[in-house]
């Protein structure tokens, strides 16, 4: 029995990822996943309490694995800060690390997450992340600074400019569903065009 709870369990999230990357979580419908599942929406309604919780499903897993990369790299990087690292090591590790180790395998919970999310909570994922990043590297800056890097004056507006620029670029490749070969191509073109910028922000040579 309990084998054949988590077979019907799968069965409705397959059914509820391709409504949703289909139709968007605005026009995807109960009956439809139901149909697709082959069960009735008061089947469906053992699984889920809603559709808002249908989604939620669906995405939270890839937030919470990207909270949790970039927690650890950001302490990663205070780290090395700490040791006194060379500049280049200090920027071994970026964000298009993150994209190749967290989003590359869950490519449909991303493009849910970007492109599919009007009417959720999450429609607005692109520009909360920005500005969550944007606390973040602020702070670096002043902890650079204290360490004697000659960091850049910028404004809150112009971070928020320049990182929003950043992570769409970065975004791009896997929302417009390039294969892996050619989304790590472009990601790497990005990388060699952004990167001398953030060094020279950071006041790192």
């Amino acid at each position: 029995m309990p084998r054949d709870k988590t077979l019907s369990h799968e069965k409705v999230k397959k059914a509820i990822k391709e409504e949703f990357l289909e139709k968007g979580f605005e026009d995807a419908s109960i009956r439809s996943i139901g149909a697709r599942a082959g069960m009735t929406s008061a089947g469906l309604y053992r699984h889920y309490a809603d559709k808002e919780a249908m989604f939620n499903a669906m995405v939270e897993p890839l937030i919470e694995s990207i909270k949790e990369w970039t927690t650890k790299h950001i302490n990663k990087k205070y780290d090395l800060l700490d040791d006194v690292s060379p500049d280049d090591e200090i920027f071994g590790e970026n964000f298009v690390d993150m994209i190749k180790e967290v989003l590359l395998p869950r490519r449909d919970e991303f493009v849910l997450l970007m492109s599919r999310s009007a009417g959720t909570k999450y429609e607005n994922f692109i520009h909360d992340y920005v500005e969550d990043n944007q606390k973040e590297f602020v702070e670096a800056i002043r902890y650079l600074k204290e360490k004697g890097y000659h960091t850049a004056e910028l404004s809150e507006e112009e971070l928020h400019m320049l990182l929003s620029a950043y992570l769409t670029a970065c975004f791009e490749p896997l929302i417009h569903d390039y294969d892996d070969s050619m989304v790590i191509k472009y990601l790497n073109t990005v990388q060699e065009f952004f990167m001398p910028g953030w060094m020279k922000i950071m006041g790192i040579k």
